[in-house]
């Protein structure tokens, strides 16, 4: 295969000796590569895009030759969905429902719970009617029971796979995204279901749960001295066996069942002795239920990272199980086989999967139940060892300890289910009743439409992918053009018309069209010449245009394509001609240049020849409607405001610039090579005369600088001591010498500053505007004593007899000021300060509430944060920070600008405009943005910068300062001028954490094993468990 840029070159290799005016028919066809060979099939291995004949890769492969007819569709078999034969129906996971499917399935099994259950009364005889289930709306179960006895019913003699459980789930108000404690959701459920069957007049349904999972121990607790035993009765329906340290389940019953010895400060009240005794307490099994239960607690709570974790331990346990050693009273036979082992794949407790491995009560055979997918298990044998292999492997884990014949061990097995051994199997099978199976033969009747409906629409794509294929291979033999008539073709439709995925559209031949309304020369590249046979069947069957027939080759393109690459095969030799010409003497007539664009001048035109050479980027794009048609291209290239040559000494009036500096003179030879490649550039012979408007504008300017240097410099000796901040007055100590002080706000002064500092720059400050600290009303906006405070830095205070000097220097839009007078009485005399205008207490109170909300309601805020041993703050680095600010925050960055920029937290008006008052609102952004700088908290080395919001809560706090400090959540101690910080659900806001607040931190000893962080993030939000659903009553 020929390269892509070989071809091209070879394809306008003509154009170093033709001129445009001599190009003719011969050298457009070499333009459009039409004399190109085809390549093989066998010999090309990938599509030539360079080669308009190449027709080999295009995705013909796949329908040549004898096809599959499975091929020709996408839809699946919808006998895959349909039940097999002696197997099990599934249930689909709704996202993290697996627990509860585990203990649907084993409950399913329970034949004894099955069927009690289908002798509930229902509701759905409201639902049938003359015999048969009404047509016209689904059946909505009403209660658990309802609900519990379709899904039994569906499970016994549904025709599908698997049967979706999301009205069961619904129902209980269960979170379908998140994974709970499968343990505690058995043991809700259970006390549900046993309340609700409660109200059931036939005792047969009425004591079901008890009869099969109720059995009932005491707690007896013996006194040493008088030996009195002292009972207490408890019913159980699971045994909840501690397994840490245990290798074997009787191990864990015989810990279960094992004496304690009540001694010291736990000894045992007796009631016949009257006094404390040592004594010993313990439980008895008094009686055991048909299933057993036995809870294995795998999940426990960690002390150390506080959350809870999971044991990945062996324990071994045995298929039969004789509980007869640890029963009190020997009443009766109780040896168990084992029914059900419920599996947690996975090694957090915030995560994985649960599936369960159930014996069929009636055949004896072991099944894997996961979600949808139902496994038999070979040779009637439970079979664990896959599942212990899909566990997540750690370094310190044990291996797998050897298990006897009917034994087996497992480190992910949460729960076993044990069935009391009998002597008569139970052969006979469970009815399901009628007005159920009414509604299980509806669901399986609307399950065979859907089948039939699915291998109808299998039969339809295989008929189209047939036919299909017997138009591609009729055609892609009559594809190549020869010495034929021809016509273009894009390559993607063509791609497109061989993709069997995709739906043929009719063809867009547009986005490769000129200027002209013909093939483009450059997107030869993604065209292909096809046989006007082909074509005319293309465009019969699936319409488009326009068609490119072989007066579509685009003369005018070639022609200019041609000028422009002799003007880039001389672009060099002329480059270095007009570097020497500037080197030598002008004589005569010159022409100004740009120095910036003589500097450039080879780069511009080689930009300029490549956007004449056509939008060769374009012929990458897509051709069906995805590319960029024209006018956005020239409108881009607009956008992007680029100085063409010459423009740059063209000032704005559009005449030649004033200053010398960026402009050269140039021969005129030099500039008649330098205007063959841009003829448009702007022209300025020596003799033309520079912009009088710039002229005028210039003196202006430095008639400007001078005045602005002389009122500064004015300005500045009338108030020196403003200026350098010098003796200054302050409310807190009146100074003895005045009893008025005037008023005006610091940003005023900061702004004068500015412009004394530098008056070139900065425009004069015509106006006090005293408006600022006003209210709408025209009252004051401060009192006295939160002037001497927290509002000092928004004002500035000014000697009597520099107001003087202001008032002649400024305008003066309302006065302030502060009077000091002498209230006397008999015993002595007390200051008193009045000022004018006087305090406006309502404005003042809603401007303290706007600031307080402010402070409380607040996005995108910076606090700090410090880590401290002992009650030291410590410069600590640690682990990377997670949206922490650099070390000079963005106010920091403000205040190192130069003296004369504008200052984005005040609003300045220009030029000696009067200030206007603003609003109320307007005078509380200023507020704020005053206060916002005055209280900055200035970062220390080590100390860590957060953004927060007032809305998060301090459990995301904690997360964010995991990641900064590497201190795990439960770990951190967090404490705000001394009030320490608990409520995780808190938000920041009501905490009174506003900006610029610094946190301290306080970290307990880190966990050893860093790990354990994964379960960390698993539990960033309060576990609520099955807070809020129908288990808990709600």
């Amino acid at each position: 295969m020929a390269p892509r840029l070989q071809l091209e070159k070879a394809a306008w290799r003509w154009a170093e000796t033709v001129r445009p005016e001599d190009v003719s028919q011969e050298h457009i066809e070499a333009a459009y590569r039409i004399r190109l060979e085809p390549c093989l099939r066998g010999v090309c291995r990938r599509n030539c895009k360079g080669n308009p004949n190449c027709l080999v890769g295009i995705g013909e492969h796949i329908w040549l030759g004898e096809i599959d007819e499975n091929s020709f569709h996408n839809i699946d078999d919808p006998n895959c969905e349909r039940r097999k034969k002696n197997s099990f129906v599934g249930l689909t996971n709704l996202g993290a429902t697996c627990y509860v499917n585990t203990f649907l399935q084993v409950w399913f099994l329970n034949l004894e719970l099955r069927q009690a259950l289908y002798l509930c009364p229902s509701t759905c005889s409201d639902f049938v009617m003359g015999g048969g289930v009404q047509e016209e709306k689904d059946y909505e179960p009403q209660t658990i029971c309802e609900h519990l006895q379709y899904l039994f019913a569906l499970l016994q003699n549904s025709n599908r796979r698997y049967i979706d459980p999301s009205g069961f789930v619904k129902a209980l108000g269960l979170d379908t995204g998140q994974q709970q404690d499968a343990q505690e959701f058995s043991k809700l459920f259970m006390s549900l279901l046993e309340d609700t069957l409660s109200k059931q007049k036939n005792p047969d349904v009425r004591n079901i749960v008890q009869q099969q999972f109720c059995g009932e121990y005491a707690y007896v607790t013996v006194c040493n001295q008088c030996g009195r035993e002292s009972k207490l009765l408890s019913k159980f329906y699971e045994l909840e066996l501690n397994i840490q340290g245990h290798k074997q389940l009787t191990d864990c019953i015989s810990e279960f069942l094992k004496e304690e010895k009540l001694e010291g400060d736990n000894r045992y009240f007796c009631e016949n002795c009257q006094s404390k005794q040592n004594a010993t307490r313990k439980i008895r099994l008094l009686s055991l239920p048909c299933t057993l239960n036995l809870q294995l607690m795998r999940f426990v709570f960690d002390r150390q990272t506080g959350h809870k974790k999971k044991l990945n331990t062996y324990i071994g346990f045995s298929e039969t199980l004789d509980m007869e050693p640890y029963v009190d009273h020997q009443g009766g036979p109780y040896v168990y086989e084992l029914g059900a082992v419920l599996i947690h794949r996975g090694v957090s407790a915030y995560s994985g999967h649960y599936i369960a491995h159930v014996k069929d009560p009636q055949s004896g055979e072991w099944y894997k139940f996961n979600d949808e997918d139902i496994e038999k298990m070979e040779g009637k044998k439970l079979q664990l060892g896959i599942e212990e292999d899909l566990a997540e492997p750690s370094k310190s884990q044990t291996r797998k300890p050897k298990c006897g014949k009917g034994t087996h061990c497992s480190r992910n097995a949460y729960m076993l289910v044990y069935r009391l051994q009998t002597q008569e199997k139970p052969n006979t099978a469970i009815q399901v009743p009628a007005f159920l199976q009414e509604l299980v033969d509806r669901d399986n009747s609307k399950f065979e439409e859907w089948c039939v409906e699915m291998a109808e629409m299998r039969k339809q794509s295989v008929d189209k992918g047939k036919a299909k294929h017997e138009e591609v291979k009729e055609l892609y033999q009559r594809l190549p053009a020869g010495a034929e008539p021809y016509e273009f073709v894009s390559l993607e439709w063509l791609q497109k018309w061989l993709d069997e995925s995709t739906p043929t559209k009719p063809i867009d031949n547009h986005a490769c069209l000129c200027s002209h309304d013909k093939l483009h020369p450059d997107k030869i590249s993604i065209m292909k010449r096809i046989s006007e046979y082909a074509a005319n069947i293309f465009y019969s069957r699936y319409g488009g245009g326009p068609r490119l027939t072989v007066k579509a080759l685009c003369k005018e393109c070639v022609v200019e394509r041609c000028r422009v690459l002799r003007l880039k095969n001389q672009l060099n030799e002329d480059y270095k001609a007009v570097s020497n010409l500037l080197k030598t003497t002008i004589k005569g007539e010159g022409f100004w240049v740009g120095k910036s664009s003589l500097r450039s001048w080879r780069q511009l035109a080689l930009e300029q020849l490549d956007e004449q050479d056509g939008d060769a980027d374009q012929s990458n794009g897509k051709m069906n409607g995805n590319s960029m048609n024209k006018d956005e291209s020239k409108e881009e290239r607009k956008e992007e405001d680029e100085v063409n040559f010459n423009e740059d000494i063209v000032c704005p009036h559009g005449e030649l610039c004033i200053s010398e500096n960026e402009r050269r003179l140039v021969s005129k030879e030099a500039w008649t090579k330098l205007r063959q490649y841009f003829p448009k550039a702007p022209e300025f012979p020596s003799c033309k005369e520079c912009c009088s408007q710039c002229k005028i504008l210039e003196r202006e300017g430095e008639e400007n600088e001078a005045l602005h240097k002389m009122i500064a410099n004015e300005q500045k000796t009338s108030l020196p001591n403003l200026f350098q901040d010098k003796n200054r007055p302050c409310l807190s100590s009146w100074p003895e010498d005045t009893d008025v002080l005037y008023i005006v706000s610091q940003f005023f002064v900061e702004e004068w500053r500015k412009f004394v500092r530098k008056p070139t720059r900065c425009s004069p400050v015509s106006s006090v505007g005293n408006s600022a600290l006003l209210c709408p009303h025209g009252g004051l906006m401060f009192t006295f004593a939160s002037m001497t405070k927290e509002d000092s830095k928004l004002i500035a205070l000014i000697w009597p007899t520099e107001w003087q000097t202001m008032q002649k220097l400024f305008v003066v839009d309302h006065i302030i000021k502060i009077t000091r007078t002498e209230v006397r009485d008999v015993n002595h005399s007390e200051a008193q300060y009045i000022s004018e205008p006087k305090l406006c207490p309502e404005c003042r109170e809603g401007l303290l509430c706007q600031q307080q909300r402010d402070l409380r309601e607040y996005t995108q805020a910076t606090i700090y944060v410090h880590k401290v041993v002992d009650n030291k703050k410590v410069m600590k680095d640690s682990a990377p920070e997670l949206n922490v600010s650099s070390s000079e925050t963005e106010e920091d960055k403000e205040e190192a600008k130069p003296d004369g920029e504008k200052d984005p937290d005040f609003n300045q008006s220009n030029g000696g405009t009067k200030r206007q008052k603003i609003s109320h609102q307007n005078y509380i952004s200023y507020q704020k943005q005053v206060i916002r700088r005055s209280m900055r908290h200035r970062k220390v080395r080590g100390e860590k910068a957060l953004l927060v919001s007032a809305n998060q809560t301090l459990k995301e706090l904690k997360i964010q300062i995991m990641h900064a400090f590497s201190v795990a959540p439960f770990d951190q101690n967090l404490s705000i001028d001394g009030k320490i910080l608990s409520d995780d659900c808190a938000t920041l806001g009501t905490l009174g954490v506003i900006p610029e607040s610094v946190i301290l931190l306080k970290a307990d000893e880190p966990i050893a094993d860093y790990a354990a962080m994964d379960d960390v993030m698993q539990v960033c939000m309060p576990e609520e468990g099955f807070k809020g659903t129908g288990l808990l009553g709600h």
